[in-house]
């Protein structure tokens, strides 16, 4: 038989994992096992992995919190310097300026945090010379980094490079160098745009959108079909295609993603109550189609 042993509850973090040795040491010789405390002694470094990770959170917050605009220019010095630039603070209207050699020089702007007004102080400074950095405390957490990427982006549109500040650390993490901006235009994005242009009859969304939202191609092909089918009744699809000039009429009905079609029996559709209704809303829509058959 099994001796039964009272062994530490994985709650106890620190216990199980500190005293996993010893435990094992103590017990070897019996038939117990082993497993069941190798599981404590997982449990428990996870338990004080994850303190660990939240006490270095609220450390970096409470530091973060700390912080004044002057406790970047260090870091952002040291950082050009190991680059071979001599910098130098507050010179004439730029927070931090750098220069290497014959090269032409650098100015950096600081700033605790992305602002309009930062970006009008980068500009104003591509007057006077043609490589400007912003710098900033870098932003924490999922929001952070969409915020951050999107300032990127902006950044390298506008020619301006971007430094940002690690606030546990300290580190300079450089995202962006100034120089003129060319972003890779994506030719299959134009295409889709494209034949969402073509695909819509006139322009259904003037001033942006209408009384129910902005109106695309596939609502009006849907709108179409329904016209026809409010009319003529249930009707095989290769029929209300030809009638409406809507090639995916089948497909379409088929998949009814507004809910306003039913299969009637193979290939055969009718119109829903909810597709009467549709009609109704979008009545002013469906009127304009001249390839609804009368």
């Amino acid at each position: 038989a099994l001796n039964v042993i009272e062994i530490p509850s994985p709650n106890d973090g620190a216990s199980c994992a500190v005293g996993i040795g010893g435990f094992v040491a103590k017990y070897f010789d019996h038939n117990i096992n082993l497993w069941r405390y190798c599981f404590c002694a997982l449990i428990g470094s996870k338990i004080l992995n994850v303190t660990q990770q939240w006490l270095d959170v609220s450390a970096h917050l409470r530091h973060e919190g700390d912080m004044k605009e002057s406790d970047l220019y260090a870091p952002i010095k040291a950082h050009f310097q190991a680059l071979g630039y001599e910098v130098k603070g507050e010179v004439g209207a730029a927070d931090v300026m750098a220069l290497r050699g014959a090269e032409p020089p650098v100015i950096i702007e600081l700033k605790l945090a992305f602002s309009l007004t930062l970006f009008h102080q980068a500009i104003d400074r591509l007057k006077l010379v043609d490589d400007v950095y912003i710098a900033v405390l870098r932003p924490e957490g999922k929001a952070g980094y969409k915020r951050l990427k999107a300032n990127i982006t902006l950044c390298r549109r506008l020619g301006i490079g971007l430094l940002t500040l690690r606030a546990r650390d300290l580190f300079v993490e450089l995202h962006c160098a100034p120089g003129p901006y060319a972003p890779r235009k994506s030719a299959k994005k134009t295409k889709r745009m494209t034949k969402a242009f073509d695909r819509l009859d006139g322009d259904p969304n003037a001033g942006g959108a209408t009384r129910h939202g902005l109106v695309t191609g596939y609502r009006q092909d849907a709108l179409k079909c329904a016209a026809y089918l409010a009319h003529a009744g249930a009707e095989k699809g290769d029929i209300v295609a030809k009638a409406t000039a809507v090639p995916s009429a089948t497909t379409l009905m088929r998949n009814n993603v507004y809910g306003w079609f039913e299969k009637v029996e193979t290939g055969v559709y009718a119109l829903t109550p909810a597709g009467a209704k549709g009609l109704a809303d979008w009545g002013d829509l469906a009127g304009g189609t001249g390839e609804i058959a009368s």
